[in-house]
């Protein structure tokens, strides 16, 4: 059986590839927590981002609902028109909705900001990204999970191709 506890200290955080432009705007590592101790419908992890730097594009979810714990650092929420000032300690809720909801986290601080991200990982999500008018369609499963991300421009006709 797997253990349910796991330290903070214990978390293995690992680095995305991210490229060119990209990679001065976001810095995105990240250690898994949820499948070390047994959760099934919760997704845990240890997200760590450098100073200026945010780890997603600013996204809202019609399904999933998110939580995040601020450990270490400081930065700023923005959360649908608003900004919020983050620090150690605070507790973000983030639940499903439109671009009202959309959210992303940004290191203003001089440190590297670290939190606790919880969601509740529905299996079919759709997400938003008002800044670039993007959308992501996504179904979680083995062996072959879908991932679609577009624009409502790429949409198609229902009978199309029938």
């Amino acid at each position: 059986m797997t253990r349910p506890v796991l330290n903070i200290d214990e978390v293995v955080v690992q680095a995305v590839a991210l490229q060119g432009d990209i990679a001065t705007r976001y810095d995105l590592r990240k250690g898994e927590i949820a499948r070390h101790i047994g959760a099934r419908k919760l997704g845990y992890r240890l997200t760590v981002v450098a100073p200026g730097k945010r780890a997603c594009p600013f996204h809202s979810h019609r399904n999933d609902e998110e939580m995040f714990f601020i450990l270490e650092g400081s930065g700023e929420l923005r959360h649908g028109d608003a900004r919020y000032p983050l620090r150690a300690g605070d507790v973000v809720a983030c639940p499903p909705g439109g671009p009202e909801t959309a959210h992303q986290i940004i290191n203003t601080g001089t440190t590297e900001l670290r939190y606790l991200a919880v969601s509740t990982m529905e299996p079919l999500e759709i997400c938003e990204y008002p800044d670039s008018g993007k959308f992501g369609a996504f179904v979680a499963g083995e062996p072959r999970a879908f991932r679609h991300i577009g624009v409502p421009g790429d949409a198609h006709d229902y009978w199309e191709g029938e």
